[in-house]
């Protein structure tokens, strides 16, 4: 016989982005993978004691110096970004060494992207992320707290 009932508590979406905040997170010197993980994590709400899965909980992240992330073993010369223009003939294959020279923003967001949920939240939860190439952003509004992963 138990004491205590057992009892599921469920949050609601307005109350779920009531308490929303704003992380500033360096990328220098960290290892993509792991680096990304944290990220998709705290943009679900994961690290939160009222997560829920169904409720957008999770809070906005600032990414800076995107483009001094590490990878480790062969990655930089052998890991392949593909995509297909749509035209004949057109997959493209453009190696880590030659995204990070042109847009490393998008090395951080494709890993992130990966790691999240494939549900009707994941692209809400996505517009909160932030990425610069440099140490500097334009989100000082957001009284952005800094977070160390």
């Amino acid at each position: 016989m138990t004491l205590f009932k057992k009892s599921t508590v469920l949050v609601k979406p307005k109350e779920a982005e009531a308490d929303r905040k704003w992380f500033v997170l360096d990328a220098t010197g960290k290892t993509l993978g792991r680096f990304a993980s944290e990220v998709a994590k705290i943009l679900r709400g994961k690290h939160k004691t009222n997560y829920t899965p169904t409720a957008d909980s999770g809070d906005g992240v600032i990414i800076l110096n995107a483009g001094k992330i590490v990878v480790t073993g062969s990655k930089e010369s052998s890991k392949m970004y593909v995509h297909h223009t749509g035209h004949i003939g057109g997959l493209k294959e453009i190696p880590l060494k030659v995204m990070r020279a042109r847009k490393p923003e998008h090395i951080l967001r494709h890993a992130i992207a990966g790691m999240m949920p494939k549900t009707r939240l994941t692209d809400a939860q996505l517009k909160r992320l932030r990425i610069f190439k440099g140490a500097e952003h334009d989100h000082q509004a957001q009284q952005p707290h800094v977070l160390a992963v």
